[in-house]
């Protein structure tokens, strides 16, 4: 333990806590606006700066460990107009459109321009004229805003090993583009969305389609339909003021029939659904042997944009289900369809949803057209739903409690947990224990896959039979899980695992790039508190025990697996270019 003083305040804090971090544990706030809990620090902005008597040094507080005997100054007159010296150089440099940017309110910089009474423009200011790039469809790059700081390069490269993004050019003229100079869509980029949630200013945005949205609404003739994700429904509150992790289910149910949609679906439902197919495909594969071992999860679909990209060999090994969001779509303007007797070429299906690569899966392959027509037609981020909400004039906070739809809106616990990493595997392993022998599981929580470590590893017991899994979350991680794999098949030796699952964000879901900013470890954990305490509470817990999800395979699919359900359903991958030609 190191023993020192923070303005004059007595701390002792571990070893290597740099001094940032320690000042946080006595209530002091440093400025800084390059770095970021999740990542390492750059030191790239310089407003961080303190004092340490008896030094002519001013230290960067992010990366500087603090020492036994410290006596840091972290606020004083001069510290002061050197920080507010040094954001006056970086607006210099930044254009002045705060009202039509789309972080304009959420940004950290506009913050500290305001915490530091920055009201004039003292250094001219000097912006190039680089165009605007939205070529991929998910993610737009506005490089004039960027200020250097280098989040979204480390999260890219470190955090999901995609190296889509770096720093080109010297000096002044140093600028964050994709590797390369290409356009965002030429690039290994794959959409996730974790560059725009740790992007400090509006250099890296979500592409915005609440206008398209307001324009279906508007249109009589279209029947609008939408489907709230599981772990949106714990992370919009921090839009409006509630601690994160609040669940407000009931809450956004009447909020989306407030903004005008016809019908109110649940993703909870089609995780139910997509469980059921998953879970039959891994035990016809493990327990029948059709099929490759180990079965890896496919519905994050900046996952499966990586896996085809860069991991191209483990293709056999995906389970072919489709995604919650691809699943409902299709179920909307099909079953839904012919339940109400509504012509489904007038069905308008929006998404929300915490992942800006949903944009992108809309129109991956042919199969998301199952339905005849495009099964979702608009995926909105939770930040896109929470300005819509805003801009309606629906009072959020004083919302009474709404109810879904009955068809594709009741949902169990298995199908909540969804939205945190490892959820998707306890949800699987329930059913799948089931599939097997015949009865539930004694015990539903499945401890081993919960929490934020990048990679969990377990072993469970099923009929008598050791099924090894393991759950990776942040795309950097996966390459342990693939290479143990890989190392096994060529050495001929046993699987260490037979069933993988993947999220691409850190924490999963919750974590999603279109979720409210600020995220970081601490809020992961809170997000999945608030899925997990609502799959305790649920009266039903596992997939196979819906109600509506029996009705719908006796009145419409058949059985899991059978040809309906693959027809509408599933879907299939294959190997793509790293970079696009």
């Amino acid at each position: 333990m190191i023993k020192a003083k923070i303005n004059n305040i007595d701390i002792e804090v571990p070893e290597g806590t740099t001094i940032l971090d320690a000042a946080r544990k006595v209530q002091v706030k440093i400025p800084t606006l390059c770095k970021h809990k999740d990542l390492l620090p750059t030191a790239a902005c310089g407003l961080c700066i303190v004092k340490l008597k008896n030094s002519p040094k001013l230290p960067r507080a992010c990366a500087t460990p603090i020492e036994n005997g410290m006596e840091i100054t972290t606020h004083d007159s001069e510290l002061f107009e050197v920080r507010k010296s040094v954001l006056e150089l970086i607006l210099s440099n930044h254009p002045n459109e705060c009202v039509t940017c789309g972080r304009n309110g959420t940004c950290e910089l506009q913050d500290l321009a305001a915490d530091f009474s920055i009201r004039e423009d003292k250094i001219k200011r000097f912006v190039r004229d680089i165009p605007i790039d939205n070529s991929n469809g998910s993610i737009v790059i506005d490089f004039r805003k960027c200020v250097k700081c280098g989040r979204c390069i480390e999260v890219c490269q470190d955090i999901q090993n995609v190296w889509a993004l770096s720093f080109l050019e010297r000096g002044i003229n140093t600028r964050m583009a994709p590797a390369g100079d290409i356009s965002l869509k030429d690039s290994p980029c794959v959409k996730c969305g974790q560059c725009s949630a740790h992007c400090p200013t509006g250099a890296i945005i979500e592409n915005d389609e609440t206008e398209t949205v307001w324009k279906a609404l508007r249109d009589e003739n279209k029947y609008c339909t939408v489907q709230i994700a599981p772990s949106v429904r714990v992370a919009l509150g921090e839009a409006f003021g509630y601690p994160p992790g609040t669940n407000l289910t009931k809450k956004i149910y009447t909020a989306m029939r407030r903004l005008g949609f016809k019908a109110v679906f649940d993703t909870n439902f089609s995780a139910d659904l997509t469980i059921m197919e998953e879970a039959s495909e891994f035990v016809e594969r493990f327990a029948h042997g059709k099929g490759a071992l180990p079965l890896i999860t496919s519905c994050c679909p900046a996952w499966t944009d990586f896996m085809e990209k860069m991991h191209p060999d483990f293709i056999d090994n995906f389970s072919s289900a489709k995604s919650p969001q691809q699943m409902l779509g299709v179920m909307a303007k099909t079953y839904f369809a012919e339940k109400m007797k509504i012509d489904p070429a007038k069905i308008y299906q929006v998404s929300i949803m915490p992942c800006t690569a949903k944009k992108y899966e809309l129109e991956r392959t042919d199969e998301m057209h199952a339905s005849g027509f495009m099964d979702v037609d608009v995926a909105l981020t939770t930040r896109e739903l929470a300005r819509m909400i805003k801009q309606s004039g629906v009072d959020f906070n004083e919302l009474p409690d709404g109810e879904p739809d009955s068809i594709l809106g009741e949902y169990t616990g298995a199908g909540t947990i969804f939205g945190a990493t490892g959820g998707v595997m306890e949800a699987a392993i329930r059913t799948a224990y089931n599939f097997v022998t015949g009865k539930n599981m004694p015990a539903f929580n499945v401890e081993a896959v919960r929490g934020m470590k990048g990679v969990k590893e377990a072993e469970l017991e099923v009929a008598g039979h050791k099924i090894r899994v393991a759950v990776a979350h942040g795309l950097a991680n996966v390459e342990h899980v693939l290479n143990k794999v890989r190392e096994a098949k060529k050495a001929g030796k046993e699987l260490p695992y037979h069933f993988i699952e993947v999220m691409a964000c850190p924490g999963g879901c919750i974590g999603g790039g279109g979720q409210p900013y600020g995220t970081d470890d601490d809020l992961r954990m809170k997000r999945a508190k608030g899925l997990y305490n609502e799959d305790g509470e649920m009266k039903i817990r596992c997939s196979h025990d819906n109600p509506e999800i029996k009705r719908i395979y006796a009145d419409f699919l058949g059985k899991p697996l059978s040809g309906k359900a693959h027809d509408l359903l599933h879907t299939h991958y294959k190997a793509r270019p790293i970079y696009q030609r």
